[in-house]
């Protein structure tokens, strides 16, 4: 047998000495340490796993409720049904109609002498808004999302994208 063949020898031999002179009991409260050691180094690392797939889950859909979140819900949604538009261009026409803000409406315009006024963050009137409604948003045409949505796969069927709108439409 080599040297290195007796040494290791030698020191399992010494381990076991003291482990039989600590007796059973040092062996027994060991075992559960290591063990609990090993499991605890395990669950931190699936709980992070855990957590950071909840939070990214819950970052891609949470939106802060104001312009600049209700227009960037309307854009994942209209990405979902390939209706086309920009941020920029959204938020241009939105300033223009209505300033930004969601309760708007018009009494003035013909629209509204022919008891439809127009509505919300893109002035939208009622008929237009249920015909170009997108599924997943809103049925009330003053909620910001729906409104922008609606506006904007309007928008598109009649102008390419919301776009290509520089003014009433």
């Amino acid at each position: 047998m080599s040297a290195n063949g007796q040494n290791r020898h030698a020191r399992t031999s010494r381990l076991a000495r003291k482990l039989a002179a600590a007796g059973t009991g040092a062996a027994v409260l060991a075992l559960p340490l290591i063990g609990a050691t090993t499991a605890s180094a395990a669950t931190p690392a699936a709980a992070t796993t855990a957590t950071t797939a909840t939070t990214a889950t819950t970052a891609a859909t949470a939106y802060p409720d104001n312009l600049d979140g209700w227009i960037r819900e309307s854009l994942d949604i209209m990405a979902q049904h390939g209706i086309p538009g920009t941020y920029e261009g959204i938020h241009r026409n939105i300033m223009r109609e209505s300033s930004g803000n969601p309760l708007a409406i018009n009494n003035w315009d013909i629209n509204a002498i022919n008891g439809t006024p127009s509505k919300g963050l893109l002035q939208v009137i009622d008929p237009t808004f249920q015909a170009y409604h997108v599924p997943g948003t809103s049925w009330d045409p003053y909620d910001p999302v729906a409104n922008i949505t609606a506006a904007c796969n309007y928008a598109a069927d009649r102008y390419g994208s919301m776009d290509n709108v520089f003014s009433a439409y």
